[in-house]
């Protein structure tokens, strides 16, 4: 659960993560969004790019072919 939830469901790379860039940049650090994605690439590309950024990122499969990403905000 996190602070904000992007409902990314059929909408492939690079929507979810401009999505997510946009809500990161009005959040604090330390605030959570979270990610809903049925595309494996999201993960990928989402957590690579928050790695790079500093920020604290981890995935967890919720269903058959979904996943939320959990990224939270760093300094």
């Amino acid at each position: 659960m996190g602070d904000i939830i992007l409902d990314c469901m059929h909408e492939t790379c690079p929507i979810p993560l401009i999505k997510a860039l946009k809500e990161l940049d009005k959040m604090k650090v330390g605030e959570i969004i979270t990610i809903q994605t049925d595309h494996s690439c999201t993960i990928k590309n989402v957590v690579e790019w928050a790695k790079k950024k500093n920020h604290y990122v981890d995935y967890l499969k919720v269903g058959d072919g979904e996943w939320e990403i959990y990224i939270e905000k760093g300094e």
